[in-house]
């Protein structure tokens, strides 16, 4: 014996019943078989729909019923041939003449019981039956129907009874008994009080009808056919990486049904655990697909197939939830306010979802459905209103807009870690979990977080514990000009090395210059980004960050590769959302010391990185290295430097004999300048590299405290930047002056930055052959750091210090070094 139910979707049509007629008919071939179908899809929805606007006064349910009759009977005439349509057509027509009359009194009455609901309710799947039974012996294959009405007995619970299965499975089995079909034909969902009073098992009761009949019956297998091809790992619709539970116990299929999976109604499980009756989740648009079976594998001792074998089996969510909080001094130590809480809640039909209280006893804290909060508040302050009056419990606190996430899985209990990695994964994408619930069983580990963090801590999850392949991690990109698209040209370039060799996908999800702005959730094709970009909206920084924000994507990363004071003033916005902010842009981290430091903390308190690298020495790593030295204890004496790969191309390309601001300009136009040239020759930007390098050694400065020696003429630093150029070609004697006498004396010019005894200070100097700064060359940079451990010899970091091509390259590693943390 085999029972196969097929939901609304699989029978939502003439061409969807046409599929579950030839899986019947296959299924018919392999042994005697149950059939329980749903309504039509939709149908119940517009039966009590049309019932509420009846007892609403609306006239418009007769539109409704309209739209009902004329479903059925397009389905009948697509699927029936003419000869033989006029009984099955006269018995629509007839049912739903009863649906008008039933409508028509509730309009009358400006009144829908619960009863009522259910005698409407049940026409959906009755009809369904008959059409499909019908269908079936047009096609030459023999079906007894049977009204489901007559064999499971219920209580008079409207809209959700509760079966009476002494009754219920004596009567399917004395029908079975006696009945010589090898087909039989059931509506699900419906059933019958005592009395005869129809009652439904509640939305989704077509599942439990088809495991209430294979439980009476011990059938040998149960199959639920749907729209999908099983259970998944979590929602489709929240991650598109979501896969095919091939197999599963019952226990984690009920976990996972009752957090909110809908590919099977919750109480569906236990019949059919209680007699081992495999239940295989099939999907009637792809029958071959093998689904998810599920069965005793693991609570009878068999192992999972090894292909899907993992610690958790599955993650589920629940939106629409409240927190309910009874707190209060008066109760700790004092016996039965759990007792008073639940019972009041209980007395009140509430279902109580989750449970967890401090063990200081101080409070209680309970999740319930959002639509039974405010019967829960009266409830609750009416049960404790003496002890609310003498101050010794506060009235109950709702907090609301919450969701459960849960991972289920019953291997989870047999390995440690499960919890951490699950709220490790959660803080560092920045989720805030408002409570936790764990049983001592450990198949379910639930957390309460935002509603508008549920598909984020999907994805965070999902990715943690079922996703080897790569790590997704998202960008936002500030600036496209020389750094910022060579940067996108090395993301391009290093797109599936770092998906294979390093399993991180690096999509580039958002970007924005001062003319336009794009994002794509689903990432930007990078090749074409010049083009797309140029369609975008108007560039608007704030507007881009608000959407970084709105988004609230799991491994966002903010890369900021301006020079912009308004990007910078942003940072604090992403950071407080977890998300890492990466600078090239020198400005915050050489801003006054209380934002520098604000910004470091928020990054600390926020689980996220704010890394600046190229802030100091484009591609060389400086900071990183001076953070190793602090890191691992020591301390920095001194440092001297040259920090400017501009100010060190200049002077090594210039000897008098060309113009110093042609060298000046060969610099800009080789890439090796800021956009405004005057804050490299001004040394501007080598304090503020200086003030970064002091901060990170523990100093704190603020730019007024380092001392300049400049020697730009005032008359190079006023005006534009094509001025300055004018104003350095007049002043030519002035710089060569300079040169002549650094000459002289055999030695060369460098503009040289020092940190010493907690002071720092920028200059050109004359350097002479001996020294270690003395054979640096092109557009190289040098830092020497003389520490406790460096004393005489000092560490050394040499290399390229300008250039577009090295500092994106400094800036991409700055991007994986914050994804891998």
């Amino acid at each position: 014996m085999q029972v196969l139910k097929f939901g609304g979707t699989s029978v939502a049509n003439a061409e969807n019943i046409n599929k579950v007629v030839s899986i019947i008919k296959a299924a018919i071939q392999r042994d005697k078989t149950v059939v329980v179908v749903s309504a039509l899809g939709g149908v119940t929805d517009l039966l009590l729909s049309a019932a509420s606007f009846a007892a609403d006064g609306n006239e418009q349910y007769k539109e409704k019923l309209a739209v009902i009759e004329q479903r059925h009977l397009d389905t009948v005439k697509a699927l029936i041939p003419a000869t033989h349509q006029s009984s099955l057509l006269s018995l629509v027509k007839k049912s739903c003449n009863e649906i008008e009359d039933i409508c028509n009194g509730i309009f009358m009455l400006g009144e829908l019981t619960a009863r009522t609901k259910d005698r409407i309710a049940c026409y959906g799947e009755w009809l369904s039956s008959q059409i499909i039974s019908a269908k079936l012996k047009a096609d030459g294959i023999s079906n007894e129907w049977k009204d489901t009405r007559q064999l499971i007995i219920t209580n008079s619970n409207f809209t959700s009874a509760e079966v009476n299965f002494e009754l219920t499975n004596a009567r399917i089995r004395n029908f079975f008994s006696e009945s010589d079909a090898s087909l039989v034909m059931l509506p699900g969902f419906i059933a019958s009080d005592p009395s005869g009073i129809t009652t439904t098992l509640g939305r989704g009761g077509s599942d439990y009808t088809a495991a209430i009949i294979a439980a009476a019956l011990q059938a040998d297998l149960l199959e639920i056919w749907t729209d999908v091809s099983g259970m998944m790992t979590a929602d489709p619709r929240l991650t598109a990486n979501a896969r095919i539970i091939q197999d599963i116990s019952y226990r984690e299929a009920m976990e996972l049904s009752h957090f909110g999976a809908k590919v099977i109604y919750p109480p569906t499980i236990q019949p059919v655990m209680s007699k081992n009756i495999p239940v295989i989740i099939k999907n009637s648009f792809s029958p071959s697909d093998k689904g998810t079976t599920i069965h005793n594998g693991v609570s009878s001792g068999k192992s999972m197939p090894a292909e899907n074998d993992n610690i958790v089996r599955g993650i589920s969510s629940i939106n629409n939830i409240s927190l309910i909080s009874l707190e209060g001094s008066g109760m700790i130590g004092i016996p039965g306010f759990s007792k008073r809480l639940f019972e009041a809640l209980s007395n009140e039909k509430i279902n109580v979802i989750l449970i967890t209280q401090s063990s200081s006893e101080h409070s209680i804290c309970v999740g319930i459905e959002s639509a039974s909060v405010s019967r829960a508040k009266q409830v609750v302050d009416t049960a404790f209103i003496n002890e609310i009056a003498l101050h010794k419990v506060e009235s109950l606190k709702v907090e609301s807009d919450l969701s459960i996430v849960a991972l289920v899985g019953e291997n989870m209990k047999s390995h440690t870690g499960v919890s951490g990695r699950m709220f490790g994964a959660l803080g560092k994408n920045g989720i805030n979990v408002r409570a936790i619930s764990q049983g001592s069983s450990e198949k379910n580990i639930s957390a309460v977080i935002s509603t508008k963090d549920v598909r984020k801590a999907i994805n965070v999850l999902h990715e943690e514990f079922f996703e080897t392949s790569y790590r997704q991690v998202n960008l936002f990109v500030a600036g496209t000009g020389n750094v910022g698209s060579r940067l996108l040209a090395q993301l391009n370039q290093q797109f599936h090395f770092l998906q294979q060799q390093m399993k991180i996908q690096l999509r580039v999800v958002g970007l924005c210059n001062s003319r336009n702005m794009l994002i794509e959730e689903e990432g930007i094709e990078i090749a074409r980004w010049k083009m797309i970009l140029q369609d975008g909206p108007k560039g608007d920084i704030s507007a881009f960050v608000d959407t970084i924000v709105s988004l609230n994507l799991r491994n966002s990363v903010f890369v900021d590769v301006t020079a912009n004071h308004s990007v910078a003033e942003l940072y604090d916005r992403l950071l407080k959302k977890s998300i890492s902010v990466i600078a090239c842009n020198k400005v915050a981290a050489s801003s006054e010391y209380t934002n520098y430091k604000k910004l470091k903390n928020l990054a600390r308190e926020f689980n996220c990185q704010f890394l600046f690298e190229t802030n100091v020495g484009a591609g060389l790593p400086v900071i990183g290295t001076l953070n190793d030295l602090m890191n691992s204890g020591d301390r920095i004496q001194r440092i001297e430097a040259v920090l400017s790969g501009t100010l060190n191309f200049v002077f090594n390309n210039y000897d008098g004999n060309k113009k110093f601001s042609q060298v000046v300009k060969q610099a800009q136009e080789e890439g090796y300048t800021e956009p405004d040239p005057r804050l490299d020759l001004s040394g501007t930007d080598v304090m503020r590299k200086i003030l970064i390098l002091a901060r990170e050694a523990g100093q704190q400065l603020e730019m007024s405290d380092i001392q300049n020696n400049s020697f730009m003429p005032d008359s190079c630093m006023k005006g534009s930047v094509e001025d300055f150029y004018m104003a350095m070609a007049l002043e030519e004697d002035h710089f060569k002056k300079i040169f002549e006498a650094a000459n002289a004396m055999g030695c060369k010019l460098k503009f040289v930055a020092t940190y010493n005894d907690g002071k720092a200070s920028v200059g050109l100097q004359h350097i002479d052959p001996r020294h270690d700064l003395y054979n640096l060359y092109g557009k190289d940079n040098v830092v020497l750091f003389f520490t406790d451990r460096y004393k005489e010899q000092p560490l050394v970091i040499k290399g390229a210090g300008a250039g577009a091509e090295v500092t994106a390259s400094g800036v991409f590693a700055d991007i994986l070094r914050a994804v891998k943390q």
